[in-house]
């Protein structure tokens, strides 16, 4: 069974309030706001907005960078979120890759070591806040000293964790600990500190997906596995339009459209497509943009029974 979830980003508060309201009614999984300081809206302002004017859609942020995130000021706008929701947050965590928010706030972004430690280091810290532990730490990645959240406590006894990454370790540790493995298919970050080379050939998938299983030996539930979409067309012409993002990726069209982190084509190819990532990748989760859920909703009714029970890349901005 497929599930579909939309990020999304508020730019007045109608607007944005209408948009909760549509997703929620159109069944769509959860509503996801990015986490760019300085660049984007608060994802956590955004989502308890968005609580106040729905019942049962899941909010989280995706992802937060836990790069310039502090693990007390994230839990406790988690555990807020959680409360002013009735048990509805989630979280989303990323090591961060835009040098301009590292510097904005006086740190120089590490290399991808320091940054998947930092990434490795906060969610254990955030994880433990939640649970209501102390936590001291003390090494060049992060620092906090007796830290807790005496309040708020959230209302459900586990917030659910999302890791988005390509990074191997970063993917191996989210295999071991994570509840869902966001699939981003980026690949080095490219001059601006905002867009990515794509990493979606069927090599590059496999191999993302055979550090995650390496991280998940063990346990009794594996984690759920999510693709960021970058693209949906609902068109008769699947092979120009894929065409157009083969052209700027660097892939064939067939590349293109055999991928999880595009869907392109008429109803029942994107229906049929849903369903062979999940036979080939595993995939039963997928996040779309706000621009797709015009397109993604007359599906869904279709799209979440259809699987067995068993150039450059933006971000989120």
């Amino acid at each position: 069974m497929a599930i579909f979830s939309v990020q999304a980003r508020p730019t007045d508060a109608v607007g944005w309030a209408e948009l909760a309201r549509t997703v929620e009614a159109a069944g769509f999984d959860a509503l996801l706001a990015a986490d760019h300081p300085g660049f984007g809206p608060s994802p956590f302002v955004s989502l308890a907005a968005a609580a106040a004017v729905t019942d049962t859609l899941g909010l989280g942020s995706y992802v937060s960078n836990a790069g310039v995130r502090e693990p007390l000021l994230l839990a406790a706008d988690v555990a807020t979120l959680d409360v002013v929701s009735g048990g509805r947050a989630r979280l989303g965590l990323g090591a961060g890759h835009t040098p301009g928010e590292w510097r904005a706030v006086g740190r120089e972004r590490p290399n991808v070591a320091g940054r998947v430690r930092r990434c490795v280091a906060v969610a254990e810290a955030v994880r433990a806040l939640l649970a209501g532990d102390e936590v001291t730490v003390d090494t060049p990645d992060l620092a906090a000293y007796a830290a807790r959240l005496d309040g708020p406590r959230p209302v459900q006894e586990r917030i659910p964790l999302t890791v988005g990454t390509a990074n191997s370790t970063l993917l191996r540790w989210a295999g071991a600990h994570a509840d869902v493995v966001g699939l981003t298919g980026f690949g080095r970050t490219l001059a601006d500190g905002h867009q990515h080379e794509a990493r979606w050939r069927a090599d590059q998938i496999e191999a993302q997906l055979a550090h995650v299983a390496a991280g998940a030996a063990g346990r009794d539930e594996p984690p759920a596995l999510e693709a960021l979409v970058q693209r949906v067309a609902v068109t008769d012409d699947a092979e120009a339009v894929a065409a157009e993002t083969a052209a700027e990726t660097g892939l064939t069209p067939a590349e293109v459209l055999a991928t999880p982190f595009v869907l392109i084509g008429t109803a029942d190819e994107i229906v049929a497509a849903v369903a062979a990532h999940e036979r080939r990748w595993g995939v039963t989760r997928f996040v779309v943009r706000a621009d797709a859920v015009d397109g993604i909703a007359p599906l869904l009714s279709r799209l979440v029974g259809n699987g067995s029970t068993s150039s450059a890349l933006e971000t989120g901005h």
